[in-house]
């Protein structure tokens, strides 16, 4: 017990030093000739980053069978969700200047940002239901299927940096691979014939 609390510590620190990094560079303005476009475009890596790792976990955890693995999942996917929250608070308040009624026509004029706030709001649920208590409320299979919506959150966050970038696209390019790994990962290990049991044959 003592050991997954320290390694949740060390991975609240290293969670959070991307952003002391992050303030670190505004205070010193080593953000570029355009701060507002640093902190957004490093915000929203963080966020698809935290997501991939919350997806490697099942994958790691069934390859490695280091089956404590599962219980800093949600605490990764919370990182995401962090992230995800600064990326459009960013937006809001530094690009909106917090004019709600000009973010609808915005999201008209500029569609990625439309995919990039699907994306988010498909966390919202995946982060309220992140208790043990909201799993068994909901139950394992049901609490499971919901959090399918990681998925789908991942590559809407994809799709909406690769709309962003819009002429250097390797590093999208590079998220959609990972992410399309794991998802493959994930259907051959739900339905590839499975080997048999070797106790089932006679030996030699």
């Amino acid at each position: 017990m003592k050991e997954i609390r320290f390694t949740k510590f060390l991975i609240l620190i290293n969670g959070l030093i991307p952003l002391l990094l992050l303030l670190w560079d505004w205070y010193r303005q080593r953000v570029g000739a355009n701060p507002l476009e640093f902190v957004t475009r490093t915000t929203g890596m963080l966020t698809i980053i935290f997501l991939l790792l919350t997806l490697a976990v099942s994958p790691l955890r069934r390859l490695t069978g280091a089956n404590w693995l599962v219980r800093f999942r949600r605490m990764l996917g919370l990182f995401a969700f962090f992230y995800g929250f600064l990326h459009l608070m960013t937006y809001v308040a530094f690009d909106r200047f917090f004019g709600l009624t000009t973010i609808p026509g915005d999201v008209v004029q500029r569609p990625f940002i439309a995919v990039g706030m699907l994306a988010f709001f498909m966390m919202i649920p995946l982060a309220i239901t992140s208790t043990n208590e909201m799993v068994k409320r909901m139950g394992g299979k049901n609490w499971s299927r919901l959090h399918k919506l990681t998925y789908i959150a991942g590559a809407a966050g994809v799709v909406h940096y690769w709309m962003l970038v819009k002429s250097d696209t390797r590093i999208p390019i590079t998220f959609g691979f990972l992410l399309l790994v794991l998802l493959g990962y994930r259907v051959l290990a739900r339905y590839a014939p499975k080997s048999p049991d070797p106790s089932l044959f006679p030996h030699a």
